[in-house]
Parts: structure tokens; sequence; C-alpha cells
């Protein structure tokens, strides 16, 4: 019915009455039964229908009209139009889940949040098909059935494909900023550890840096300053 004028009844009233085109020939134009011409022509069908000239609409030309008349087995055809509309660009919907696959959506959802957590609400809405109050429910452990939800994966399931699964992920992780992660305490490199002769007494001196041991003043000490310094305690006892 793509190839057919516009109003194929008036059309057919309009060529009944105005050509002396065959039933045949008419019903091929319009897409009507050749019987049902035969009623437009007998008055049995399409009555208080006014007929539509289909040269003034641009859809037959005289000279087309003219050559079926001379030849009954020419077929009429439709004029090329003048005006060339754009294709619609199809709005994507959202995504339908068969019946059989309904009751595996809440396992799917379950499995984004946790496997993917850097998704936001509206991909996986839109990998696979639900809607804002049962994510929210899922998220939140709030969902009637959260107690027997298993998580699996959507591929799996069928409910969405590979492809659009790794494009999502891709993109939430292009907008998510990098944070540097705190693994918390971690040991120091060797060179620092292994740096002062004295081994490490405790755990802090392995995790964390210890301010440098500064020797005292006059701590420079040698074999005969240690015993001249026992030699004056053992004068000091003796004349106590």
């Amino acid at each position: 019915m793509s190839n057919a004028p516009l109003m194929p009844k008036a059309t057919a009233v309009w060529l009944v009455e105005n050509t002396s085109l065959t039933f045949d020939q008419i019903a091929n134009f319009c897409k009507l039964h050749p019987l049902e011409v035969k009623g437009i022509a007998d008055g049995e069908v399409a009555a208080g229908i006014k007929g539509h000239d289909p040269i003034t609409s641009g859809q037959l030309t005289r000279e087309e009209i003219a050559a079926a008349e001379k030849d009954p087995e020419h077929e009429l055809h439709l004029a090329p139009t003048k005006v060339k509309l754009p294709e619609l660009a199809r709005k994507r919907g959202p995504r339908y889940t068969p019946l059989s696959r309904r009751q595996d959506r809440p396992n799917a959802i379950l499995w984004l949040v946790r496997n993917h957590p850097e998704l936001k609400d509206a991909q996986i809405m839109r990998l696979v098909g639900t809607t804002k109050t049962t994510l929210q429910s899922i998220r939140n452990r709030t969902h009637w059935n959260s107690v027997a939800l298993t998580p699996m994966d959507p591929v799996t399931l069928g409910l969405c494909s590979q492809i659009d699964l790794d494009f999502e992920v891709n993109r939430a992780a292009k907008d998510r900023t990098h944070v540097p992660e705190d693994h918390g305490q971690t040991l120091l490199p060797a060179d620092v550890t292994t740096r002062h002769p004295d081994a490490p007494i405790n755990d802090a001196d392995v995790f964390s840096p210890s301010p440098a041991h500064e020797p005292e003043e006059g701590a420079d000490l040698t074999v005969d300053s240690v015993f001249a310094k026992l030699k004056d305690l053992k004068v000091h006892e003796s004349d106590e």
C-alpha cells in the first residue's frame, strides 16, 4: 500500500467517472479489487464519496492516463513526488523486555548495582528497561522480594547485549572523577626501613617514619673518657 494513491476509493470514483480505463487498470492503481471497482461503476459501492482528481493532486499525469486508455495492458504508475520529506529519526524508547524475562529483571538490577556502582540510574534503566521506583527499591533493599533476589548478569539473561553494557560502563568510567584510593597503613620502602643499623623495635618503626635520633651534645664518647668518668665516680665515693 506504499505506492497507492492517498484516497484510493475517491480516486477510483473519479477515474470511473472521467476516464475510459478498464476496471482492472483502476483496481491495480488504487489497490482495490476489480469487483469493488465494478460496484463503484454500478453505484453499489462508495455511494456518497466525492471523486478525487489525481491530476490536480500530482499523483497522475494526463499523459499517463492517455497512454493507459490507448493500451488496456498498460499499468498506471504514480507520478514522482516533487517534495521529498526527510525521514523521521525514530526516537529510541524504553527497551522491551519479554514476558518470560521480566521476572529476572530485579536480579539483573541487583547485579549491576553490585558489580558496576559507577553506573547512573538512567544507564541501568536503559540497559534493563526498568523504572526508577523499582531501581531505588532494590538499592535501598525495600523491594518486596529483596530477600530472594540473586545477582545475575543481564547479558546472560538476554536483557541487554554485551556491547550495550560495555558502552555504558566505559561511558560511566569517563564521567567519573578519579579519586585516589586510601589503602590504609602500608609498609615503608626498604631503603627507609634499612637505613639505620638498628633493627626496628616495634611495628611503629616499620609502618610509620620515626624521627631521626640526634646525638646529645657531648655524646662523642671514647674508651678513655668512659674510664675517666668511672675513676671520678670511685674517687667521690671514697671521699664520702
